[in-house]
């Protein structure tokens, strides 16, 4: 536990800001950001909500869009045909089920088009301060490499990430995993002369 509790203390002392990098100006932008980054980058779901987020901020306004209107701002995004489909669906969704407002728990947010449970688990963190693991391809390389988690599976790799990341760094592990991840422990040529957590890997890249 020591070896892990140094892995956390470090990337936190690295990572002074451990936060989405995501664009959002409520609760509802950043579930509607967090649908529409599924398989594609934060960078570029950033440049196709810019112009969106301007002028839209509830699920009614986004309804009033409709699919067709949704689609020509986040056509550069992959998937976008089915992304808008259940952006407009979960919207409704929002206003019929609950006022819409934005649910505070996983059960919930799992029922609306388009939400996950890695989906869940962001809105949970970043909106509502709980201490979820959403896992995303940075938080399972990265855990791997470290020796962090053997699964694959990303149900089970949070459970085993929840199991032995100090209580702590629970509210900002995902972050300090994704961040390092993204700009350090890269998937094709990992900078490891730059990792602050080198010493502590296993990982020999080829």
């Amino acid at each position: 536990m020591l070896r892990i509790h140094t892995i956390f203390q470090r990337l936190q002392n690295h990572i002074e800001i451990p936060e989405t990098e995501l664009n959002y100006t409520n609760p509802y932008t950043l579930l509607v950001a967090v649908v529409l980054s599924a398989q594609s980058t934060d960078k570029g779901v950033n440049k196709a909500t810019e112009r969106l987020f301007e002028i839209i901020s509830t699920p009614a306004q986004m309804i009033e869009l409709g699919v067709d209107g949704l689609k020509e701002y986040i056509k550069t995004i992959g998937l976008f045909n089915t992304k808008s489909a259940n952006v407009i669906k979960l919207s409704h969704e929002l206003i019929d089920r609950y006022n819409s407002t934005v649910p505070g728990n996983r059960e919930d947010l799992i029922t609306l088009p388009g939400v996950g449970r890695k989906t869940a688990n962001v809105v949970l963190n970043v909106i509502f301060d709980q201490p979820t693991i959403p896992v995303d391809t940075h938080v399972a390389r990265v855990s791997n490499r470290l020796g962090l988690s053997s699964a694959t599976n990303p149900d089970k790799i949070e459970a085993e990430l929840e199991r032995i990341i100090p209580t702590e760094f629970l509210k900002d592990a995902h972050h300090l995993l994704v961040l390092h991840g993204r700009y350090t422990c890269v998937a094709r040529k990992p900078k490891c002369a730059d990792c602050v957590v080198s010493e502590l890997c296993d990982f020999k890249p080829a």
